[in-house]
């Protein structure tokens, strides 16, 4: 019980830290110096970051009210899912540029992942 106690006072403290960081980034914001490109991956990861929170926050309520946990962690599934899409997207449309040096290894390893999701996929939506 003590040790759930440290991790959530490091949980809490780390959450104080990130507030902070973003409260002081907002300056950065404003300066209107960006780039547009960095600027949206910003954006993509707060909207992550947000949602994430909420389906944590969405969890411990079912905890402290013993509902089912499997609402839970279907919006989880969901989030991940929409997110994974997004990526897809921004992957692709790096590599259809030119201006991207891409390690041949990385790519290979993206590779099987991709395929091995798009099996997944399959089956899942024959299955239903």
């Amino acid at each position: 019980m003590e040790q759930n106690s440290v991790q959530s006072g490091a949980a809490s403290e780390r959450l104080a830290s990130a507030i902070r960081d973003l409260q002081s980034l907002q300056q950065v914001l404003l300066s209107g110096d960006l780039d547009a490109g960095i600027l949206a991956d910003f954006r993509d990861a707060l909207n992550r970051i947000r949602n994430t929170a909420w389906a944590a926050q969405q969890l411990v309520a079912s905890q402290v009210s013993d509902q089912d946990l499997a609402n839970v962690t279907s919006l989880l599934a969901s989030e991940r899912i929409r997110t994974t899409y997004q990526l897809c997207r921004a992957i692709g449309d790096d590599l259809g540029g030119n201006d991207i040096q891409f390690q041949k290894g990385q790519l290979s390893e993206l590779h099987l992942a991709v395929t091995q999701l798009a099996q997944q996929l399959k089956d899942k939506l024959e299955s239903k």
